[in-house]
């Protein structure tokens, strides 16, 4: 049982087994720069879930953790860097100094055992767990700072979730986060088998930017999991390789999804398998020369409306250059009004070329990240598809661009050219196919992703603290040389040429 309050609470821990399984939960959460205390007698379990939460990080059940009683400090290098402390033989606070307490927090995650002797010296942010015997279990009591309290409640309530839909004691790990808010956990059955766990909840919307709206509901981005429900419905219904949903709970925005594994479409050195990527080319062909409703009944009597990739989603993802990119690239000199309004001015005129070309179900994000390869199948059914929940209808060449332009691994000329053919191929073959209009349909989409992904690497990087996505910045403006190769891409080019943005030429 759980007793919340804005800045504490409580459970029961009624045995060992609970305590560990509390520790294995806790290292779903945790992240760089978590300092947690874990204060009690003698005996009370603050070993125990320490040395659960160290494993689980490690996804290793016999990892060796032993007591840093006499070493006051253990480290271990797993997912995210740990640092056990164990302060009861410290003398004096000054000597957290020689232990490298801040230099540990900047990157990794440090528990502490009898933070008392730290004497005040902890970070503010530290989470405070205290650990009392009651009855034949313990009592764990939390405090911290809110915004710690509200993960660790969101952990709770998963664990419960997990409990009422026929998942209790099942063991949870870490599965990948991504540069939104979801997260998702690898679920180990009783009987070796796995699901996945889709942590998704609901966001506050951000402050509004343009009539009225915050940047998320202007390109449409889901704003629960409804959406992910309602596609993968309907390329189930199809006869695509989407994952079966086995439990959901839309309101909080969880999901118990099938677990696809982790084939994938790159091999071990990272780069593209020209016949995975044929095939999911070919996957992509085939959803495309089929017709979907826009309006998708749930289960809870709502129904779903597949959103529009309309113009005020394409531009305001276009100006992310401007907002973003251009002002990193010139040290911090913003773009001016008249560039502004140029760069507005093309893309209005971009947008209305695209009036006639074909439009179908957009996935929006497919590329390698969001492909399972799935060895044992046949047909459409090796390709996995698990990232669907933003979908629209809108221009069909946005996701060939997706995928032969793929933002996190360099797919080489040669084997785009041969995608781009075989994708023009089937679409013949399968019924009437304008391939000029797509191809400038093509083109144009591949410009406008590539200005969004090049101002959101920077975004990410500015705003969100998340640096890695700059390795893929020559990739994505190579992208965008090959995007302004044809002649309806002029005024963008000379655009582009203007305002120094450096489009690569030759492949990274």
């Amino acid at each position: 049982m759980i007793q919340n309050s804005p800045s504490r609470f409580n459970l029961f821990l009624p045995d060992e087994s609970a305590t560990i399984a509390f520790g294995e939960d806790l290292a779903l959460l945790v992240k760089p720069g978590d300092c947690i205390a874990l204060s009690g007698d003698l005996g009370a379990g603050k070993s125990t879930l320490a040395r659960a939460l160290i494993r689980a990080v490690g996804d290793d059940p016999m990892l060796d953790v032993p007591s840093p009683t006499f070493t006051l400090v253990q480290s271990y290098d797993v997912r995210i860097p740990l640092y056990h402390l164990d302060l009861y033989r410290l003398t004096h606070v000054s000597e957290l100094d020689e232990l490298g307490l801040d230099e540990a927090l900047e990157d990794g995650v440090v528990l502490v055992e009898w933070p008392d002797r730290a004497a005040g010296a902890l970070p503010a942010t530290t989470l405070w767990m205290e650990l009392t015997h009651q009855a034949e279990g313990r009592r764990l009591d939390i405090s911290g700072p809110s915004q710690k309290l509200d993960r660790l409640i969101r952990l709770r309530a998963i664990r419960s979730f997990l409990d009422e839909h026929g998942f209790r004691g099942v063991k949870r790990r870490f599965l990948v986060g991504d540069a939104s808010t979801r997260a998702y956990e690898r679920l180990h059955m009783p009987d070796s088998k796995t699901l996945v766990l889709m942590d998704s909840p609901r966001q506050p919307d951000g402050p509004p930017i343009r009539d009225g709206k915050p940047y998320s509901q202007l390109v449409h981005l889901a704003e629960d999991v409804r959406p992910f429900v309602a596609i993968d419905r309907l390329l189930r219904d199809k006869g695509f390789a989407a994952p079966e949903i086995h439990a959901a709970d839309l309101d909080q925005g969880i999901l118990v999804i099938e677990d696809f594994g982790s084939g994938s479409i790159l091999d071990d050195q990272g780069l593209p398998v020209p016949e995975r990527y044929e095939a999911a080319v070919e996957c992509l062909a085939w959803l495309h020369s089929n017709t979907f409703p826009a309006e998708i009944p749930l289960d809870d009597g709502r129904t779903h409306h597949i959103p529009n990739y309309d113009r005020s989603a394409m531009k305001i993802e276009a100006e992310l250059i401007l907002d973003w990119h251009i002002p990193w690239k010139r040290g911090g000199e913003v773009a001016s009004p008249q560039e502004r309004a140029n760069f507005v001015a093309i893309w209005d005129h971009l947008i209305d070329e695209l009036g006639t070309c074909e439009k179908t179900v957009v996935l929006r994000d497919f590329h390698s990240p969001n492909i399972i390869w799935r060895e044992a199948q046949h047909g459409h059914a090796r390709v996995g598809l698990i990232d669907f929940q933003d979908a629209m209808i809108g221009p069909s060449s946005y996701d060939l661009v997706s995928i032969v332009q793929d933002a996190r691994v360099t797919v080489r000329r040669p084997l785009m050219d041969m995608l781009m053919a075989r994708y023009f191929t089937l679409r013949r073959e399968h019924g009437s196919f304008d391939e000029e209009s797509f191809v400038k349909s093509w083109h144009i989409m591949s410009a406008q992703r590539a200005c969004k992904l090049n101002g959101l690497w920077v975004r990410l990087l500015q705003r969100d603290r998340k640096p890695d996505y700059m390795r893929h910045m020559s990739r994505t403006l190579w992208h965008l040389a090959v995007a302004l190769e044809h002649p309806i891409m002029s005024p963008l080019r000379e655009w582009c040429i203007k305002a120094g943005i450096e489009v690569a030429e030759s492949e990274p």
